[in-house]
């Protein structure tokens, strides 16, 4: 359970994606931390919100394939565009389940879906896939003998080596014993000097980022079967004409794929 104290004083990656995104449940050392951030980047609010925009592509076009209930870890703070929002302004119905360990993150959520029986924050680390899956919440929404949406959007640069991600992922798509379609979107700093810049600045946070290149965030999709145009920069991915024009690389600084994984057994 996540019950920790909140420290206002110490820039959190959560509470700066949230800035970055308009959102409101930020403070002013998260506010001042994402502007240097960008400053030293060289870049804007770009990254954030057309990760965002992949965000909403993607759970679209897994609904267009059949699926009906969503699995979205490390989803952070609720700001505008959330998973059940999207999906559920389609067919109400659908179950989204969200995870994660922030506590301004858990509690502003929980105090959005109030009254939403079929979406639910769960807080507790993705990194304990027993823990996530075992929940009763979970149980109780999710039917992981039938097609789910797993979305492991803009978290995995916050998931060191040492965790293994490769197989957290490995983890989560042997227990979705149902099939589905895995989305994973992943910073890269693609040799920009200045990229680099603004990663070292996430050190000063609770969340620091880990930079991986193209061929590192394509082995955490290794079991999936990548559904066209593959592992691309996320406007890239399927763009619907919505998203500002911007140079692929140095504006969204984000890896963006979806890989469809077989129904099987645990």
């Amino acid at each position: 359970m996540v019950d920790q104290p909140v420290d206002v004083t110490r820039p959190n990656a959560a509470r700066m994606y949230d800035y970055m995104l308009g959102g409101s449940a930020n403070f002013a050392a998260d506010r001042e931390a994402a502007e240097q951030m960008m400053a030293a980047g060289g870049t804007t609010t770009a990254p954030a919100r057309l990760n965002r925009a992949f965000l909403r592509r993607a759970v679209r076009f897994m609904m267009e394939e059949g699926v009906e209930q969503f699995l979205d870890l490390g989803s952070g703070i609720p700001t505008a565009g959330n998973v059940h929002e999207i999906a559920q302004a389609i067919n109400p119905d659908v179950r989204v389940v969200y995870v994660d360990n922030e506590s301004v993150a858990v509690h502003h959520a929980k105090e959005l879906l109030a009254g939403n029986d079929n979406a639910v924050m769960i807080g507790t680390d993705l990194r304990n896939v027993q823990s996530v899956l075992a929940h009763p919440d979970t149980r109780r929404l999710l039917d992981v003998t039938k097609p789910v949406g797993l979305l492991m959007v803009a978290i995995f640069h916050f998931i060191p080596d040492a965790d293994r991600p490769a197989e957290i992922v490995s983890g989560y798509l042997r227990a979705l014993t149902g099939g589905g379609y895995l989305a994973i979107s992943h910073f890269s700093d693609n040799g920009l000097v200045r990229a680099k810049e603004a990663a070292t600045l996430y050190r000063r946070t609770a969340t620091p980022v880990i930079a991986r290149t193209r061929a590192e965030v394509a082995t955490l999709l290794a079991e999936t079967d990548l559904v066209e145009p593959g592992l691309v920069w996320t406007p890239e991915w399927r763009p619907d004409g919505g998203d500002p024009a911007l140079n692929a690389a140095s504006d969204s600084r984000i890896y963006a794929a979806v890989g469809a994984f077989p129904a099987g057994s645990a």
